[in-house]
């Protein structure tokens, strides 16, 4: 049993997307911490800020290391963050000597904002490239119906006729230039030690970072920790691209609901009229929009992230990202299967 139906266990067969899911784990979290504790170390050594034999060891450890979840959760529960009984346990595992530079110069928002760069920039990729499927599908019906005619409707009332490639269009040009927003998204490394000052590391410190941002992958900028932007900007990006999927998940639905200028092979069916075959794809992208834009108000919340660490506004984001980017990828999974079931769109001139 589960309270998300994300994760529920039959819900997400509807709702889920276990790909995408699976980068929210506590396994893909903790491993992108720890990627984030072995390239500091590397870093620092590299900068002579800690003896190179420290960070060799501290690499190992952070390749294989598997931490004790109990404790984490325990320890969460009072620290309000997952880091300082991580690093303890880190630092045991290590050992005395090596030990005592796990973790030098950073403080637990750097790890846990980094790991969750990490881990975005992945799923970017992966939404891209279901952006890039959704539009190719697009093109398909284009190149099978689009001379076809539909009645155009404006104000849910008929207007004039158009033809299917009018709608396509109208569905796939938002979805291209939300795939190249995300090409183009950047992820940045959050480096700012205890205060966003980076105080440990002196007039090197810009470098450190820059070496840092370089060895996981991600954009060197100043530290973001108090500044949310970004993270309210990406949640928009999702909120957007679930919305134009629900634009088309409607469409659809109403076209199956007067019946002549479209036919869907399969569909959802009832228990009480085995005749029917409910459009369900097309209603669950409007469900997952809606769902999104809702969600967006509580990240707009998070903004206000008072003086420079809040952990009120950062918990918010904790409980409302992942599922936004869940149902962004669950409204484009629906939407592929969608439209491989169109069978015939509009009607032959």
């Amino acid at each position: 049993m589960s309270i998300s139906a994300f994760d529920h266990p039959f819900l997400a067969g509807l709702l889920g997307d276990a790909e995408v899911s699976s980068y929210f784990s506590a396994k893909a979290e903790i491993r992108a911490m720890l990627d984030f504790e072995a390239a500091l170390a590397k870093v620092e050594a590299q900068h002579g800020l800690i003896p190179q034999a420290s960070a060799q060891r501290i690499g190992e450890v952070c390749a294989s290391f598997e931490p004790d979840l109990s404790s984490l959760k325990a320890a969460t529960a009072t620290d309000g963050v997952v880091i300082p009984d991580l690093v303890r346990q880190l630092r045991k595992a290590v050992g005395e000597d090596a030990g005592s530079h796990v973790h030098f110069g950073a403080t637990s928002q750097d790890v846990i904002d980094t790991s969750l760069m990490i881990r975005l920039k992945a799923v970017a990729f992966l939404l891209s490239g279901r952006l890039f499927a959704v539009s190719a599908g697009l093109q398909k019906l284009n190149d099978q119906f689009g001379p076809n005619r539909l009645m155009g409707r404006t104000r849910m009332q008929a207007a004039i006729p158009i033809t299917v490639s009018d709608r396509l269009r109208a569905w796939r040009h938002p979805l291209e230039q939300y795939r190249e927003r995300l090409t183009q998204e950047s992820f940045p490394l959050q480096f700012g030690g205890a205060a966003g000052t980076l105080e440990k590391f002196g007039p090197n410190a810009e470098d450190i970072r820059a070496s840092l941002a370089q060895a996981l992958g991600l954009t060197d900028e100043p530290q973001w920790q108090s500044q949310r932007g970004r993270i309210a900007e990406f949640a928009g990006l999702l909120s957007m691209i679930s919305g134009s999927l629900g634009k088309i998940g409607q469409d659809v639905a109403l076209l199956a609901q007067a019946g002549d200028e479209i036919e869907l092979a399969g569909g959802g069916s009832s228990s009480a009229m085995p005749h029917k075959q409910n459009p369900v794809a097309a209603e669950t992208l409007v469900t997952l929009a809606r769902f999104n834009a809702v969600q967006l108000g509580g990240i707009h919340q998070s903004l206000v992230h008072e003086q420079e660490r809040s952990g009120a506004a950062w918990t918010l984001e904790w409980l409302l990202l992942p599922q936004m980017v869940v149902a962004t990828a669950a409204s484009l999974r629906q939407a592929l299967q969608l439209l491989g079931m169109i069978k015939r769109l509009g009607a032959a001139s």
